[in-house]
């Protein structure tokens, strides 16, 4: 066991090669729990910390089983993997002495792996059982001085040497917030900074059609290669194996090229749950190593936030609105201006019930200074484990509403704008309660611009944005995600409104 350095960067930590970890418990081949404990001390010493982390569950999950006669009808099931203090506590008396000191190395060992992730405290009570039921073991007492030693130099605050480990790697900023928030005209509202940054995107959306690639201004001064849109799914599940390819295109590119990135952009669709997305940046070694995930920005729509927030969902269903806000280090509540005072203190309650940590910015139009949001340095794995003990845990429960879908229109031809408005108009005060968000790209009659709409339930807005180049196809596309949409309807009400029908 030879001496081991480490780097500590806001709230987590780069090692060099680990300890050796050598299993002090009783011989145990057979027992599958000891097989997985060496794979993932393997894993470790390879610096495949995420994989160490699921080996070490799967070894405690294995150990548990072994545990079953003595747990029957106890209090302890199932708290060995999510409560280990109250585990040894219920427990600890009627465990044999080998026992104790198997249970003991697997803890340390999952400690030592949460220490190199940056989750010290997790880590501590890993050792504190550790403590109890191997009192004599050097290993133990050895992890444990670590661990305080680097708690005691993260209250201290950053050692020059470890802020230049720490801002060596890429930044990456994750804006969320349910549909309509404003987070794409927060990301303009980045882009379009005098902040001298350059940074790189990359856009979710949940509709058909991709329709915010359009909207992002400054396209030309980021350059294509620096935007990264994914619309055939949603970021947190069916596309996570997209955005860990995208995260590394930046990488690879920006490497080649010889241009230094000063942070990447993520952008999720209003549906995201962002937990699945911040476990990106612990699941992809690569990645971890290069990138560190600054912080979870989540937009907050004053108006219609607590409707969504209170929504009662199907069993086994999440409440994306709710996630957003749990998991936030920034809470931007946005759109202020559109509602009482009264109705703002009502919001800021809420959101405090369900987030008393994240600093709350009320916005109008997602203006907000920049060092209020980038460079913060807020997210900590500490934290989230606290509130969400399986955060780490690779496959996760993760289920959408199947009621909310989205419909795309494409239609060729142009628009008669009375028509139109007349049709919307009828469409948001019928419908308006089930359609969470519209928007689109139009062509319309007469108008050598292009018209750009949103919608959130029964608020509608729109401009002219950018000339229709010459020769360029004047399409339509329109995107609605809403609650039990008939996409007949809506495809058939649009066309209506097209000059000619």
């Amino acid at each position: 066991d030879g001496p081991r350095i480490w780097y500590l960067e806001h709230n987590g930590l780069l090692g060099q090669a680990p300890m050796a970890l050598s299993c002090t418990a009783p011989a145990c081949d057979c027992e599958p729990w000891c097989a997985k404990h060496e794979e993932a001390k393997r894993a470790a010493e390879e610096s495949r910390y995420f994989d160490a982390v699921q080996l070490i569950n799967s070894s405690l999950e294995a150990f548990e089983v072994t545990l079953a006669t003595l747990l029957a009808n106890s209090k302890a099931s199932g708290l060995l993997l999510t409560d280990p203090n109250r585990f040894v506590e219920e427990v600890c008396p009627s465990l044999s002495e080998s026992q104790k000191q198997e249970l003991g190395d697997l803890y340390a060992t999952r400690a030592d792996i949460l220490m190199f992730l940056g989750g010290l405290r997790r880590a501590t009570a890993d050792l504190g059982a550790a403590v109890i039921l191997a009192p004599q073991s050097e290993r133990v007492k050895k992890f444990r001085t670590e661990c305080e030693r680097l708690q005691a130099i993260q209250k201290e605050g950053f050692v020059e040497q470890d802020r230049r480990a720490a801002d060596a790697k890429i930044p990456a900023h994750l804006l969320t917030g349910f549909l309509g928030s404003g987070k794409t005209t927060l990301l303009n509202h980045i882009l379009r900074g005098t902040h001298g940054r350059r940074f790189a995107v990359i856009e979710n959306e949940f509709g058909e059609i991709g329709i915010d690639d359009a909207l992002i201004t400054g396209r030309e001064e980021l350059g294509d290669e620096q935007i990264i849109e994914m619309n055939n799914g949603c970021i947190c599940c069916t596309v996570r194996g997209d955005l860990i390819k995208g995260l590394r295109n930046i990488l690879q590119k920006s490497a080649q090229d010889g241009k230094t990135l000063d942070g990447v952009i993520i952008e999720t669709t209003g549906l995201a749950d962002p937990a699945p997305v911040a476990q990106t940046f612990f699941a992809d070694d690569f990645v971890q190593a290069r990138m560190v995930l600054d912080g979870i920005i989540t937009v907050v729509d004053a108006k219609h936030a607590l409707q969504h927030l209170h929504e009662e969902k199907p069993e086994g269903v999440e409440n994306e609105a709710v996630e957003q806000v749990a998991f936030a280090d920034r809470i931007l509540l946005n759109k202020v201006d559109l509602v009482s005072p009264e109705v703002l203190e009502e919001v800021e309650s809420e959101l405090r019930q369900i987030n008393r940590l994240a600093p709350i910015v009320r916005t109008e139009r997602s203006q907000v200074d920049l060092d209020q949001i980038l460079g913060i340095r807020g997210f900590s794995l500490d934290r989230v484990l606290e509130a969400e003990p399986d955060f780490l845990r690779e496959e996760q429960e993760h289920q959408h509403d199947h009621t909310v879908s989205s419909v795309g229109i494409e239609s060729a031809g142009e628009c008669d704008l009375e028509k139109l408005n007349i049709w919307v108009a009828t469409l948001l005060r019928e419908r308006g309660v089930d359609i969470f968000r519209m928007k689109g790209i139009l062509a319309v009659k007469g108008c050598s611009s292009r018209f750009v709409f949103q919608g959130i339930h029964m608020i509608f807005g729109g401009q002219p944005q950018g000339e229709w180049k010459d020769g360029e196809q004047r399409l339509n596309k329109l995107v609605f995600i809403g609650r039990n949409l008939d996409r007949a309807e809506l495809e058939s009400g649009f066309k209506a409104t097209l000059a000619g029908t």
